[in-house]
């Protein structure tokens, strides 16, 4: 079940003598508001303690949310200057978190920007939200230190990808054809795509449960599922399927 929203403030640590320096800039007087939003509460909880200690980084988390609307309201009520966005919620993704924050996109003297934040690096993912106005896509993979960077370099209008996701782009927005829709995909749900892709990289059920944070009986569940939709037999046709598709 969804968590309610949450606008919620950080406190800032205790001061000490010496207070380290980091690309948060929080020290250095640089102060950012961020939206988190991730229908994983736990990762929710991770980001917060990692990046959320203001007086050290320079990050305030003034919001939470769960899902397409919450994030909306969240968005709307507070207006930060940035939010992490994943790419798979409940409610229609992170791309219609985007629709219907455009008019928010587009203010010319208090501009939301936002920076996607998601574990899947499938190229439709990462052009999707790209299109949909997104100054950003990194992965889940991402240190803390790199986040707080990638954060402020986001507020500041720069565009930041993690490494191997900005080909994607680049070859997105320099082909002029709409590439083509592949029906047997578009049956399947995100994050059926999701578990798709990692059982054809061989992940064990167990490390895509880890991955996804979901139980692995929701990952037996959406393999099964996915299986079904594709008329597939098993886990050596599913891999075959995903990487003729260049899914992998």
């Amino acid at each position: 079940m969804s968590d309610p929203t949450e606008a919620n403030g950080t406190a800032g640590a205790e001061e000490s003598a010496e207070p380290a320096q980091t690309p948060g800039g929080g020290v250095g007087g640089r102060r950012v508001r961020v939206v988190l939003v991730d229908d994983h509460r736990m990762f929710r909880t991770g980001v917060q303690a990692e990046i959320g200690r203001t007086d050290e980084t320079g990050v305030e988390v003034v919001g939470e949310a769960a899902d397409v609307d919450q994030a909306v309201t969240v968005i709307t009520a507070t207006r930060p200057e940035v939010v992490l966005l994943d790419v798979h919620l409940p409610g229609g993704g992170g791309v219609e978190v985007l629709r219907r924050c455009a008019p928010l996109m587009a203010d010319p003297e208090q501009p939301v920007r936002f920076l996607a934040l998601s574990v899947s690096d499938a190229a439709e993912d990462v052009i999707g939200v790209i299109r949909g106005g997104a100054r950003g896509y990194v992965t889940k993979t991402i240190t803390g230190t790199d986040l707080v960077d990638s954060v402020f370099r986001v507020q500041e209008g720069d565009a930041v990808f993690s490494p191997r996701l900005a080909g994607f782009v680049l070859d997105a927005f320099a082909s002029t054809d709409a590439p083509p829709v592949d029906e047997d995909l578009d049956r399947l749900t995100q994050r059926e795509r999701e578990v798709l892709r990692l059982i054809a990289r061989g992940y064990a059920y167990k490390e895509i449960a880890k991955q996804l944070y979901i139980s692995v009986k929701t990952v037996e569940s959406h393999v099964s599922a996915v299986l079904r939709k594709l008329q597939l037999s098993n886990r050596h046709e599913l891999t075959r399927w995903a990487t003729a598709r260049r899914l992998v």
